[in-house]
């Protein structure tokens, strides 16, 4: 994944934002929408594109284009930089391939250590009871 190229490929629209801001909000566009088009972006290669489209198909459009938007502070500056950072933060975290998992077996100590405290509990529990006749 080359951040560089894939900064260069986004698309930014500046969008009227609801919130705080009084009657500021009602002029001035502070919410910032960005689109990255997957399919043909040059910033990353054909594996990771294929791993984004799948982990990512709920929120892309039907064009196959990744849409973020962020209206968290009253600057436009600083609404840009955060969905840029989001959007390359989901990427990364979408084209990892995940570790297979080793199955492995509980200590022996381990093992011993639940049995003994299962023990305790139900002698805890058997001792609240009333005496049986």
């Amino acid at each position: 994944m080359n951040s560089s190229i894939i900064l260069s490929e986004l698309k930014y629209k500046a969008v009227r934002s609801s919130g705080p801001g009084g009657q500021h909000v009602n002029k001035t566009s502070s919410k910032v929408e960005v689109y990255f088009d997957i399919e043909n972006s040059l910033g990353l290669s054909e594996t990771e594109k294929s791993l984004l489209l799948q982990r990512l198909s709920s929120r892309l459009t039907s064009e196959n284009i990744l849409v973020l938007q962020c209206s968290e502070t009253r600057s436009q500056h600083r609404n840009k930089t955060l969905v840029t950072k989001r959007l390359l933060q989901l990427l990364e975290d979408h084209k990892k391939i995940a570790k297979k998992r080793k199955k492995t077996k509980p200590s022996r100590s381990a093992t011993e250590k639940r049995l003994r405290n299962k023990k305790e509990k139900a002698l805890k529990k058997s001792n609240r009871k009333p005496p049986q006749f």
